[in-house]
This record gives C-alpha cells, sequence and structure tokens, in this order.
C-alpha cells in the first residue's frame, strides 16, 4: 500500500465556498486521506491511496464538479508515512480486529498490523494529518509503547523493526539576516516537545530538524517558525532517519532470550515510584505551573506536585519507562533552563541509569543488560594543547560526558581517539565539547563502529581490507598536511567567516581553516589525500561567496628575509639550513653565501620571525632583516619624475640650438623678403643668395651647413629623449591598442623620416637649392612633451601625498617585553615591527608611535589618534581600551597586548583601502578611457585626410598654398611646396591631439578627491562611490547608533518620597548597587548614572542577586553607609571652604540635604543596614504585592509615549523612585538634518524599533518621514523601493546588520566604525562618530564631480579648437599653427588638468559653526503631527503587531536571547498597549539591529 501526493491545478473558484466545496466531495472519496484546495495558488494538494485512486480519477473528479482541472505535476510524490506502537492492554474490551478497523477509519491512517502475541499494535499513518497522541484517543484503553523502535513498514522484509522512529525534516526559512535570527529559531523551535535535534543555516536560508512525529507535526513545526516572524515553506518531505546495518542488526534482535520478558515488563504500567527531588531557582508561581505541565506531559510520568515553599517535586512515574536520572535532566531542561535539580540524601546511593540526551529518545534500559551497547570510535584532531595538564583536562571533561566509554588524548599526534555510544552521542557534540573548553577541535578520519569483543570477530569479516585503525589513519594524516589560500568574495561581516569556518571544519580532509575578513582570504590546511584546493574552494562557493584558489600566495606572511652576517665558508651554509630544517615549523631555507642573505620559508601558527633569528644567533652568527622600503616611494613618483626631467634636459640641450638655428633663419627670411620688396625670387637668385650666407653654405652637393647641424641636434634627441615613447608605443601597438605615444612617435618619426629622405635626394641629385626640412620638429615636440610628462607626474605625486602621510606613520621598531607575575617588568628588548608577534606585549613610551593595534593592559595615557581618525582631540587610554597602529602616545607610558600585526592593523588596512580607492575607476572616466581607445586611430585618420586633402587641394589651387604658406619662396617647385604644406598640416594636427588629457581629467580629480577625504577621516572607496554620492537624492538614517548613541542613558530620576525618609543621594547609592550585578543594558546604564551622580567608582555590596527576565531584579544591599559618609564628609568640606559653594549646591542639587544624620567624628561607629530592593516594571512590582499610584502610573505612561523605557525602583517595601531610561539623540543630528535638506535632499528614518520611539527621535533631528518596526532583512526591500521610485538612494548606517541595507544603497556610509565590518560593506566609511562627515562626504563628492566636468572642458577645447586650426581649416583668417605649437598646446592641455584638480586640495569641509550660524532661528522640532509614520514593510498598513514585537525580540536578541522564552507566561501576557511589560526585555531602545548594547 503506497500512499503519493499530488498538485493538481485547478481554475475558476471565485470564493472559499467553492473550496470547501471540492474538499468536501473529494474528501469523501474512497482512498483519499487529505486534501488542500488554496483558492490563492488555484491548486489542490491531495494525499490519496495509490491502490484506490490515480491521478487521472482525482483530475476527473474535480472536474465533473465544473472546474478546469490540470495536473501540475505528472509524476506524483510518494509520502514517506510514520509509525507509531501501541500497547493492547490484555483486558482490553475490543478484540485485535476491532481495534484494526476503528484506526483504518479515520483519514491519515494508513495500515495497522498486530504483533504475534496480540498486545502490540503497529500502526503506520501520515504525520502531516494526524499525529501520535489523536491515535491513542481513538481506542480507548491502548498506551503509548516508546520502548520499541518506530518503524516504517515496507522499507525492509521484516516490516516490524526496519526503522527508528525520528523523522528528518528540510525546512526553507526566508527572512534572516544574521545570526541572532538563526539562534532564536533554534532556541524557540529546541524547546517544543518532540524535537530531537535542530540546525539552522544562515547562508542556505534553511533548518534542518529531527522531530518524532508522534509528538510533533512538521506543520506545528512550519507554523512555529512562521510565528517567530520567518517564512518558512518544506523543501523536502519528513523522511526517517537511516540506522546503520550494526544499529539495525541490534534493533532486530536484541537477544533472543528474554526479549518477550522485556516487552511483557514494559507494557506492565501498574510499576510505579515515587521520587522527591529538590529544586532551586524558582521564583513564583510560573515557574511552578511550567515544570508541572512539561513534565506530566511526559508519558512515564504518572503524577507531579511541585511545591515553591519547599523548594521541592514529588513525582510518581514508570521506572521501567524512565529513569531518575533522566527526570532530573528534563526538569533542568524546562525553561528558562536555570533550575538545579538535585536528590536528597537518601536518594544519592541510587545507581543513576546512564544520562540520555532526551527521555524520549532512550532506548529502554530494560534491554540494557539484554544487549552489550554498540559502540564506535572517532578520532578527533585537537589543536593548541601546550602540556600534559591541557590533556588530562580534556580526557577528563569528555570522559564525564554522557555515552563515552573511553577516551585517549594524545599530545604529540595532537589527537584525540575517543569510544563512544552512538545512540547517546556523536563525534559532532563531542567536537563542539572540546571547542567549549578552549581548542580547536576537527573531525578526523570517520567513525568506525567497534562492537563489543564478542561481536569484534564477526565485523572483521566485513570491513574492507584497506581501512586501517582511525588512529593511525589520524597519525597519517598529521603528517601530511598541507595548506593552501582560497580568495573568497562576498563576505560581509563576523557571521560570514564564522559560517564559512564552521561549514568547512565539518568537511572531510579540513584539518584547520581561518578567515580574514579584511584581507578576503581563507589559509586552509587539508589532508591532500582527501580534498584537494579546487574541492574547498567550490566548497565555499555552494555557501553562496566567490572563491578562487591563489595559486602562488606564498603562504602570506611566513616568509623571512634576513642578512646573516659571519659566514665564511660552505660549511656554515650548510649548518644554517640543516639546523633550521630540523626546526618545527620551517618549511624551506637557502642561504646564499655571496649575498650574506638566507630566505626563510615557516608556517607562523607554529613558529614566529624572532624564533627563526633566535636559532641563527645560538649557532653564533650575528642576523638581522632585510630593510624592507616602508617609505611610499611608489607613490611619490620619484624615478618617473626623475625620467622625465633627464628627458627633458636632454630635449632641451639639443633644442636649443636648433631653436637658435631656426630664429637665425626668420630674422634672415625677413631682412631679405624687405630688401626684395615681398616678391618671389627666382631659382638664381637663391642660389647667388645661399651661397652668401653662412648657414646655407653647401658642404657636398645639396647638403648645407643649416641642414647638417640640425641632422646631428636631432638624432640625439631622436634616439635618447624619445627612446621612452618608442618603448611604450611598441608595447601598445604589440597590444594592438593606440595610445597617445603612438601618436607621438608618429609624427616626429614622420617628420625626421621625411627631412632624412628629402636631403638624400637633395645630395643625389646634387641640388643647387638646399631643400628646406623638418628637422627642427621632433626637437622641439619632444621638450613639450616631457615638460608637460615631467609637471603631470610632480602633480601626481603631490596627489598621493595623503596616502604617502598615512604609510609613513608605520612605526619602524617596537619595544617587546617579558611580564612576570602580577605584570612585573622582567625584560624588554627593542625589535624591527615586522618581528612582532601577536599576543606580544609592547612597551609604548610617551611620544611614541603605536607600532601594532592592541588592547591596554597597564598605564594611562592621553593618545592623538588625529592622523588616522581626523579627531583632534586627544583620546584617553586606561586598561582595556583598543588602540591604532600609527596613533602617538603623549603623555603616560602604555603596555599593550598585540591583537593585529603586519598586514591586519588598522593603518594597514585603511592604506589598502585608500590605495585601491585612488586605482579604481568611475564610471565618468571609463567612459574617458573608451573615448581614448578611439581617439588615436581617428587622429590618425585626421592627419591622413589632412595630408591628402592639401595636396590635392595645392595641385587644384596652387594660389591658395602660395597665398597661406608662410615659408613659401620660389626657389622650391610647386610641388615640393605643396607636399611640404601638406606634411606640416598633417604632423602639426599629430602634435596637437591629445588623449592624455582626457585620461588625466577623472584619476587626478578622484586622487586628489579620496586624499582629501582620507585627511578628513572620510574614507571614499574608489571613483564610483565619489561619483555617485552628488546624484543622491534620499539619505536615508538608520536610528539606533547612527541618530541617537545607541547606549541607554538615564534621562530623568523622579523621587517618589520625601527626602527626610529616604535621602535622595542614599536611594541613588542603593539602585546603583542593586544594578551593579545586572548585565542588561538598563542595569548599566542605571549604574553608570549612580555612580556620576555619586562621584564615586565604588559602590556597595550586593547578595542574594536574582533576574526575572521581562520583568526586573531583586536583591539585598548592604555597605552604602561609608559611601555616602564619605559623600557628605566632601560636600561639608566644601562648603566650609566656600559659602557661595552652597548656594550653589542647595539651587541645583537637593541631594545635598543634611538629611543623613551621621556623626562626623566617629566614622567607626557605621552600622552597616542591609535593604531590600526591587527593580522593574509594573508588573513585576505588582507581583510583588506593591501598588503602583495613578500618578505614577501617568508619568510612566508619558515617559513610554515619548519612547522612553520607564523602571520603578522600590527599598524596603517602599516605591520610591521612577527611572526613565533612553537612548539619546547625538548632538550635532539635528544640525546634519537641516543641513541635508537644505542642500535639497530628502531624509528619511528607518528603524525596527516600536512607532512611538521612532516617532520621538524624528521629531527631535527634525525628519518628516519615518520607516518604523522593520526587520533587518525589509531594511534591503524598503532601499529598493525608494530605488524603484527613481531615487538615487545614500543609506547611513553603524554597519554591523546593516550591511545588507548598505551593500543595497547606491551609496553606502558607514558611521563611527571606522575599523569594523562596514569597511567591506559600505561604499564610503567615516572614522569619526560624527554625522557631520555625511554632509561632507556628499559636499565632496559634489565638488568633485563639478572639478571633474571642468577638466573634461580644459581636455576637450585643446582638442576641439586645436585640432581644425591645426588642419589648417582656419587658414583663411590666417590662423596657422607650426608643429612644435601644437606639442606645447598639447603638454599646456595636460598640465592645466592637472592643476585645475590640484585646486581640490584647497577643499575645506563645511564647519559646523558655520552652519549653525546659517541655521540659527530656522532649525525648530517637528510636531507629532508633521511626522508620517509608516510601519513595518507596508507602505500604509499599521501591521502585525504580533510581528512587530517578534521583530522587536528578535533583534534584541544579542541582549537577552537567552531569557527570551524563560518565563512562557510573562510573554504571552504581552499586551501591545501597555509597553511597559516588556520594556525591560525589548526597551524601546533596543533597535533591531545594530544594539551596540
Amino acid at each position: 500500500m503506497e500512499v503519493k501526493s499530488v498538485v493538481i491545478g485547478v481554475e475558476g473558484m471565485t470564493c472559499n465556498s467553492c473550496v470547501q466545496t471540492i474538499e468536501q466531495h473529494v474528501g469523501k472519496m474512497n482512498g483519499i486521506h487529505n486534501i488542500k484546495v488554496s483558492l490563492e495558488d488555484k491548486n489542490a494538494v491531495i494525499i490519496y491511496d495509490s491502490e484506490l485512486q490515480t491521478p487521472a480519477t482525482l483530475q476527473e473528479a474535480i472536474y465533473d464538479m465544473g472546474f478546469d482541472a490540470t495536473l501540475a505535476d505528472s509524476n506524483p510524490q510518494p509520502v514517506l508515512p510514520d509509525t507509531i506502537f501501541l500497547t493492547v492492554p490484555t483486558q482490553s474490551a475490543l478484540t485485535s480486529k476491532q481495534i484494526c478497523n476503528s484506526l483504518l477509519q479515520n483519514k491519515g491512517i494508513v495500515d495497522v498490523k498486530m504483533s504475534s502475541d496480540q498486545k502490540t499494535a503497529v500502526v503506520t499513518f501520515i504525520s502531516s494529518i494526524i499525529n501520535g497522541k489523536q491515535i491513542i484517543q481513538m481506542v480507548p484503553g491502548v498506551d503509548l509503547n516508546i520502548s520499541a523502535p518506530e518503524v516504517t513498514p515496507g522499507t525492509c522484509e521484516d516490516s516490524t523493526w526496519s526503522q527508528a522512529s525520528s523523522v528528518v525534516l528540510r525546512l526553507k526559512v526566508e527572512g534572516m539576516t544574521c545570526h541572532s535570527c538563526t539562534s532564536t529559531i533554534e532556541g524557540r523551535i529546541g524547546k517544543l516537545q518532540g524535537i530531537q535535534r535542530i540546525k539552522v543555516s544562515l547562508d542556505n536560508q534553511e533548518a534542518v530538524v529531527v522531530y518524532q512525529p508522534h509528538l510533533i507535526t512538521a506543520e506545528e513545526i512550519n507554523y512555529q517558525i512562521e510565528a517567530a516572524g520567518f517564512t518558512a515553506s518544506f523543501k523536502k518531505q519528513p523522511r526517517p532517519l537511516k540506522l546503520s546495518a550494526l544499529d539495525l542488526e541490534r534493533l532486530r534482535y536484541p537477544q533472543t532470550k528474554g526479549s518477550e520478558t522485556a516487552l511483557k515488563e514494559i507494557s506492565n504500567a501498574n510499576d510505579t515510584k515515587t521520587i522527591v527531588f529538590r529544586i532551586d531557582g524558582m521564583h513564583c508561581s510560573s515557574c511552578v505551573l511550567n515544570i508541572q505541565s512539561t513534565i506530566s506531559a511526559l508519558p512515564s510520568v504518572r503524577s507531579i506536585v511541585v511545591s515553591l515553599e519547599k523548594k521541592s517535586a514529588v513525582i510518581n512515574y514508570n521506572p521501567n519507562l524512565i529513569s531518575i536520572d533522566v527526570l532530573r535532566r528534563a526538569i533542568e531542561a524546562v525553561s528558562p533552563e536555570t533550575f538545579k535539580v538535585s536528590l536528597p540524601n537518601e536518594y544519592e546511593n541510587v545507581a543513576l541509569f546512564p544520562m540520555l540526551a532526551s527521555p524520549l529518545k532512550s532506548p529502554h534500559p530494560a534491554l540494557k543488560d539484554a544487549s552489550q551497547p554498540l559502540t564506535q570510535v572517532v578520532v578527533i584532531n585537537i589543536e593548541g594543547m601546550t602540556c600534559n595538564s591541557c590533556v588530562q583536562s580534556i580526557e577528563g571533561v569528555i570522559s564525564q560526558k554522557a555515552g563515552v566509554k573511553s577516551i585517549h588524548v594524545s599530545l604529540t599526534n595532537r589527537n584525540g581517539t575517543i569510544e563512544y555510544d552512538p545512540l547517546q552521542t556523536c563525534p559532532e557534540d563531542l567536537r563542539s565539547s572540546i571547542e567549549d573548553m578552549g581548542f580547536d577541535a576537527s573531525l578526523s578520519a570517520k567513525a568506525i563502529a567497534q562492537p563489543r569483543p564478542e561481536a569484534q570477530l564477526e565485523s572483521h569479516k566485513t570491513e574492507p581490507p584497506s581501512k586501517v585503525s582511525p588512529t593511525h589513519l589520524a597519525q597519517q594524516e598529521t603528517k601530511t598536511i598541507s595548506k593552501c589560500y582560497v580568495q573568497v568574495t562576498g563576505m560581509t561581516c563576523a557571521s560570514c567567516v564564522a559560517n564559512i569556518e564552521r561549514n568547512l571544519r565539518r568537511e572531510d580532509g579540513i584539518h584547520s581553516i581561518l578567515v580574514a575578513l579584511m584581507a578576503g582570504k581563507a589559509e586552509v590546511r587539508y589532508n591532500p589525500a582527501v580534498i584537494h584546493p579546487s574541492a574547498i574552494a567550490e566548497l565555499i562557493r555552494e555557501l553562496g561567496f566567490g572563491a578562487t584558489v591563489m595559486e602562488n600566495c606564498g603562504e602570506g606572511d611566513g616568509i623571512l628575509e634576513l642578512v646573516v652576517r659571519g659566514m665564511t665558508c660552505a660549511s656554515c651554509v650548510h649548518k644554517i639550513e640543516s639546523t633550521l630544517m630540523k626546526t618545527n615549523g620551517v618549511l624551506y631555507c637557502s642561504v646564499a653565501l655571496a649575498t650574506n642573505k638566507a630566505h626563510i620559508k615557516y608556517d607562523p601558527e607554529i613558529i614566529g620571525p624572532r624564533d627563526v633569528i633566535q636559532v641563527i644567533k645560538d649557532l653564533g652568527f650575528a642576523t638581522s632583516l632585510v630593510k624592507k622600503d616602508r617609505s611610499a616611494s611608489h607613490l611619490d613618483h620619484k624615478q618617473e619624475i626623475r625620467q622625465w626631467k633627464r628627458s627633458f634636459v636632454v630635449s632641451l640641450v639639443f633644442c636649443i640650438p636648433v631653436m637658435g638655428l631656426m630664429i637665425y633663419m626668420m630674422v634672415m627670411d625677413s631682412q631679405l623678403a624687405d630688401a626684395h620688396a615681398h616678391r618671389n625670387m627666382s631659382s638664381e637668385e637663391m642660389e647667388a643668395l645661399h651661397s652668401s650666407m653662412v648657414l646655407e653654405y653647401q658642404l657636398l652637393p645639396g647638403l648645407s651647413v643649416m641642414n647638417f647641424l640640425s641632422f646631428l641636434l636631432c638624432v640625439p634627441v631622436q634616439m635618447f629623449g624619445g627612446w621612452h615613447f618608442y618603448i611604450q608605443a611598441y608595447k601598445a601597438l604589440k597590444h594592438k591598442s593606440a595610445n597617445m605615444d603612438v601618436l607621438i612617435v608618429l609624427a616626429t618619426s614622420i617628420a625626421f623620416v621625411y627631412s632624412f629622405v628629402i636631403l638624400l635626394v637633395a645630395m643625389a641629385e646634387k641640388a643647387k637649392v638646399n631643400p628646406v626640412t623638418f628637422f627642427d620638429t621632433p626637437p622641439m615636440l619632444f621638450v613639450f612633451i616631457s615638460l608637460g610628462r615631467w609637471l603631470e607626474h610632480v602633480a601626481k605625486g603631490k596627489t598621493s601625498e595623503a596616502l604617502a602621510r598615512l604609510i609613513s606613520l608605520q612605526a619602524t621598531e617596537a619595544t617587546i617585553v617579558t611580564l612576570g607575575p602580577d605584570n612585573v617588568l622582567l625584560s624588554e628588548e627593542q625589535v624591527d615591527v615586522e618581528l612582532v608577534q601577536r599576543g606580544d606585549v609592547v612597551k609604548v613610551i610617551p611620544g611614541g608611535k603605536f607600532p601594532v593595534d592592541g588592547r591596554v593592559i597597564e598605564g594611562h595615557s592621553m593618545v592623538d589618534e588625529s592622523l588616522i581618525t581626523g579627531e583632534a582631540m586627544p583620546v584617553t587610554k586606561k586598561p582595556g581600551n583598543t588602540v591604532i597602529a600609527g596613533s602617538i602616545n603623549q603623555n603616560g607610558s602604555l603596555l599593550i597586548s598585540a591583537t593585529h600585526v603586519g598586514a591586519d592593523t588598522t593603518l594597514s588596512q585603511i592604506v589598502k583601502l585608500v590605495e585601491e580607492a585612488q586605482t579604481s575607476k568611475a564610471p565618468i572616466q571609463q567612459f574617458a578611457d573608451k573615448l581614448s581607445g578611439y581617439f588615436v586611430p581617428s587622429i590618425v585618420a585626421v592627419s591622413v585626410v589632412t595630408l591628402f586633402a592639401w595636396i590635392i587641394i595645392g595641385f587644384v589651387d596652387f594660389e591658395i598654398v602660395e597665398k597661406y604658406f608662410l615659408g613659401y619662396n620660389k626657389s622650391i617647385s610647386a610641388a615640393e611646396a605643396i607636399i611640404r604644406f601638406a606634411f606640416q598640416a598633417s604632423i602639426t594636427v599629430l602634435c596637437i591631439a591629445c588623449p592624455c588629457s582626457l585620461g588625466l581629467a577623472t584619476p587626478t580629480a578622484v586622487m586628489v578627491g579620496t586624499g582629501v577625504g582620507a585627511q578628513n577621516g572620510i574614507l571614499i572607496k574608489g571613483g564610483e562611490p565619489l561619483e555617485m554620492a552628488h546624484k543622491v537624492k534620499v539619505v536615508v538614517f538608520d536610528k539606533t547608533g547612527t541618530i541617537t548613541h545607541g547606549t541607554p542613558e538615564v534621562t530623568q530620576v523622579k523621587f517618589l518620597v520625601e527626602g527626610n525618609q529616604l535621602p535622595h543621594n542614599k536611594m541613588l547609592a542603593i539602585v546603583g548597587t542593586a544594578e551593579s550585578n545586572s548585565e542588561h543594558p538598563l542595569g548599566v546604564a542605571i549604574t553608570k548614572y549612580c555612580k556620576k551622580e555619586l562621584d564615586s567608582e565604588t559602590l556597595g555590596t550586593c547578595t542574594d542577586f536574582q533576574v526575572v527576565p521581562g520583568c526586573g531584579i531583586s536583591c539585598k544591599v548592604t555597605n552604602i553607609e561609608a559611601l555616602l559618609y564619605r559623600k557628605n564628609k566632601m560636600v561639608e568640606e566644601n562648603n566650609i571652604k566656600n559659602v557661595t559653594l552652597v548656594k550653589i549646591e542647595e539651587n541645583t542639587d537637593e541631594s545635598v540635604q543634611p538629611a543623613l544624620i551621621i556623626d562626623a567624628e566617629l566614622p567607626t561607629t557605621l552600622t552597616s543596614h542591609k535593604y531590600s530592593v526591587l527593580i522593574g516594571n509594573r508588573e513585576w512590582m505588582n507581583r510583588n504585592g506593591l501598588l503602583v499610584k495613578n500618578e505614577v502610573d501617568k508619568a510612566m505612561m508619558e515617559h513610554e509615549r515619548r519612547g522612553h523605557t520607564a523602571v520603578l525602583a522600590a527599598v524596603d517595601g517602599v516605591l520610591c523612585g521612577l527611572i526613565a531610561i533612553a537612548d539619546t539623540v547625538k548632538p550635532e543630528a539635528e544640525l546634519a538634518v537641516y543641513t541635508l535638506k537644505s542642500m535639497g535632499l530628502e531624509v528619511v528614518l528607518m528603524t525596527g524599533d516600536n512607532s512611538k520611539t521612532a516617532r520621538s527621535i524624528a521629531s527631535q533631528v527634525g525628519i518628516t518621514k519615518v520607516f518604523a518596526e522593520v526587520l533587518p532583512s525589509h531594511k534591503v526591500a524598503k532601499v529598493k523601493q525608494l530605488q524603484d521610485e527613481g531615487k538615487r538612494v545614500a543609506m547611513v548606517g553603524d554597519g554591523i546588520n546593516d550591511s545588507p541595507a548598505l551593500a543595497m544603497a547606491n551609496v553606502g556610509i558607514a558611521i563611527g566604525t571606522g575599523t569594523d565590518v562596514a569597511i567591506e560593506a559600505a561604499d564610503v566609511v567615516l572614522i569619526k562618530d560624527d554625522l557631520m562627515d555625511v554632509v561632507a562626504s556628499i559636499d565632496l563628492s559634489r565638488k568633485t564631480v563639478k572639478r571633474i566636468r571642468i577638466n573634461f572642458v580644459f581636455a576637450l577645447i585643446y582638442n576641439l579648437i586645436g585640432v581644425p586650426i591645426a588642419a589648417g581649416v582656419f587658414l583663411p583668417i590666417g590662423l596657422v599653427l607650426q608643429p612644435w605649437m601644437g606639442s606645447a598646446a598639447m603638454a599646456a592641455s595636460s598640465v592645466s588638468v592637472v592643476l585645475s584638480s590640484l585646486l581640490l586640495k584647497m577643499y575645506q569641509k563645511p564647519s559646523a559653526e558655520k552652519l549653525e550660524f546659517r541655521a540659527r532661528g530656522q532649525m525648530r522640532h517637528k510636531s507629532p503631527s508633521e511626522i508620517s509614520v509608516h510601519i513595518g514593510i507596508d507602505e500604509t498598513g499599521t501591521g502585525s503587531p504580533k510581528l512587530s514585537l517578534m521583530d522587536r525580540i528578535i533583534n534584541y536578541s544579542r541582549a537577552s536571547i537567552n531569557s527570551l522564552f524563560s518565563d512562557k507566561r510573562s510573554v504571552n501576557s504581552i499586551v501591545l498597549n501597555e509597553p511597559d511589560k516588556h520594556s525591560l526585555l525589548v526597551g524601546d531602545f533596543g533597535e533591531d539591529d545594530d544594539t551596540a548594547l
């Protein structure tokens, strides 16, 4: 009997009555188990018996009802049924046949079979239609038999014992954005009864659930995920878990003898026992109800009575079905999993059954003695062990775990061999347990089943001969570990890193993996026998990231270049090489005697550079690092500047004489012209004239002094001055492209070759009149071009100054210290900064630079971080604070622990970022590059056209040439004059056309723009965002951490009792002390406020501290008298010193009233009083019997209306204070919003917080459009929605959970997290936490784009006007250019573009003072009626209250995920119109995504 599912498309349904008609009609048909008709999807999903029905008959049945039916899927999907075992009581009123028939009449039950002894019924059913509980209720008297494994018939010859009860379900879950979402789902579903295991994958957007279908259905699981605010759908139909052949053997034949007695024992339900447990950790009656309802639901428990007063539970249970230990752990697992359960003394000697993962998973204890349990062996690789105490601690902890039979850990092999029971634990659990102890653990070979000795012989027969023992395998594996590097793209935050590392560690053959987010690189150690690098890259790609294997990565930072002094011969070399190669961690070593250099490759995980240097020093040789160039010389263009300067000087040296000769000839020509009264001379006159002129004197027939000198001066320029142009032109043509150099080479070569050929022809003809040559063109051209290039590179060097300055910030040396116990300084040594290793303790003296990023461990100082963050004020550093490499220590000495070294430091990352930005191309520049590509060929074409045009014009109408050709005289033939004129025009065209200036227009402006931005604390990632920012029309601000500070602060304290009853100072001291133990953000805010008000770093003592999630805290407070005595003493001293101070104190601070009477003379007599303190919401006060008065309630509601969280405090049973807490707005936010609006931008606030808080914040900063209660995933959709309206969007976020929205926006601006994830996801990073920089970044973008446009104008004017002039179009108006004039104009265009870009260096970011002055009197708070609030993803709807609440809960999870579902009652009783009930849990400040709390 096979059950199948088919989807039939149904057209023609109009309303729900159609749906019901189809469901009723088809549902009554024979063999139909279930039908679900969807009006929206226009289809029907039918589960049917394939022996009784076919898809065609079902389609026909729907068609007969008047609807159009089509088979959506021609292949029906088989539905895997589930199985349940029912125990039939011996004295049952019904016969086994009657039981079978009554069960089979129900929909969803596929088959019922009775065992041979008629005591057990095996029911096969479809879990999506019916569950185990419903089946039990159908037949009175039968009971669930949880001892027998549940099976699916038809999958094995023996249908009774073929498969275990668990079912695997795969669900697609949409809407998850971060790991807090996954932990929310895992936490919520994992607590449901019948769920055995759940794993949620963020990247695959899916959940894999192992559950017991007789306790919970797949639909229920789906519903629960959707109730948490996510969209869930079935990926695959649930399928039963497969067990290994050995497990099936064990389950099929537990043991021939005694199996029946075991079954009898199980069915005997009357055998019950009673036990009393002591339970600590119950707070109120809801805890009692929770435990009673959960434990009483267990089939093996007959009754349970829990007492809050006695802290006990009396349980009547069936010991055959459940053990004492399982009961104890079941109570401890009751939400919120904080109960401590112990046995009273008389029970402690009871032999507890082995601990099992779940009471429902337990194989029956009665079977325990009957068969030896199956065991498996797993080998786990363990990294990070240093000594035998590590070995012992791992063995000690793991051996205590449930199901672990034995464990042996090897320090030398770095692995642990564990024998365990697979029914109680699994390798993954064992591995994670070892990781929880602080070691890196990865699974080595697959677990090998090893039954007990009597079964071992049999198992060896079946084992393939190739298998070796896992221990041996692991030893082999560690010997053959290889390493590869994979370039990973698409990572946005730390959760991506964790996801890749977690998933790859599970793969066979992968030993360890380390992913660097900033560098976008994964370092993988793997076993080449099992897996290869391309497969590793493919695994990463499957997770949704881009991955490519880095072929010649050279193992990252594991390369060391050393200078070794003191070597004398080859034996020294051998000694060093052999010793290093024997050293653990050194992979390769090569020492050269001639150069005294050593090249060493090492594994940075095993050995550091200082260790390698020490090894060589121990051999008696002096060694030091090869100094690397840290001067940023590649950025200052020195080499290019030198090269072009040399080229210019060479050209100039030869050009000056050429120019001299040319000027001399021009002068002589003009004198002659005057003398001969402006008429052209005949050739005879020319001959006579030439012989009389010195320069025209012919050395050889046809070769004059002038031409000979010009030739001599031109050759070196052509060879040396133009050498670089020829090389570049050759390279360009080789790659089939044409650049500027091609044009220059063409122009000069044509001029030179043409002149040379003419000269040879004249000499051959022994001409009397000297030909006119172009030898003067190349030197003149090269002079102007090399001058232009030289100036251009000088300017480029200037644009890179900002970057060079950043690089020069890097320190070159570090002082490493060794600390003894109590941080006593034992020794210190000066080392090169490249030798600092992670974890080193570095000392930084006043005035010194921080060599690496680190955390302060000792000392206090002020640090100047201005060059990195742009913040002018020095920052205070004390233990625990982080420091940035390159910042300058000012006054105190500090000891820091290195956290990031080498290329991982913030400074190195910023340098890399700016470098990439300056090399990345803006879209406008890509257009320019494209243009340049077509430009050169078209100019050559214009030049050729010019040549032929003038030749044709000349021969057609010679008068034009004669009229406009400046150097023409009758001594040369008309043909020569025409050709000369045509050549001059075409060469000038080549000279003046300059794609250089086009190519320079954008990059120079982008370089200066990004450089200026970096100096002002604005990091712009390339030309694209810099150009895009000026097109932005909408600026979307995230709320928490962006508009607000992101941490709650106390805004108001209202005292509810008179000062003489409880002085205000005293109340603050008590409340501050009480909250000092709380980790809740609200508690931290209260403590911080109290310390500030009392001006004290220490408070009293807090005992009996208890926290009830969602309600509040209770505790006892002592030792506050000394604190108050000190405070009052200080006030009195001030009073005596200065009477005026008293007046000020009285006016401003009520706390100075001398209400607390303490004998100032006798401080020793202070008696310590114990105060009972309660702090929490209304519900907490009501629970503890305190009445909240109406006026207090009104005050709380007023605060809540303003988006604040109101907390009540009671001391010794008296309500004495109301504390209002809120996330406060940044001071500059209002001005920033006003300025952006005045720039013509629309400003929007987007938050996951509730609408009241959002409205309150928006009114304070002047924003009128608000999107509230937006899920993190919906932020992306919101940005997309705005973009679909045709608007360019800039998203400003604090860059952690906003990263998807930042990436989606046209310009993502990350604020205040210059060292964070934001650097990856955003386009612009504002290092300072200052909203005015948002204004500055958009302003800078506008200025830069304006500059780029001006540059294009400069570039195009030269070309558009210059080319026609050169071609001779404007000859009629007397405009004519010589070739050298063209090259001068060309050089001028490039230089003018660069100079125009450099004007950006003058940029000053808009100062807050100026903007404030301009905005004076125009900024005002908005009234609530002016603000439009849109809730959720919907534009209009109010949104589902459940969703918005869940949204807040999900996103607050980082602060209180563990306590979230702790008290089902308190969560379920949340009423939306009484926000204070959950204000402590999801306080209004706790915005969805970026609680920085």
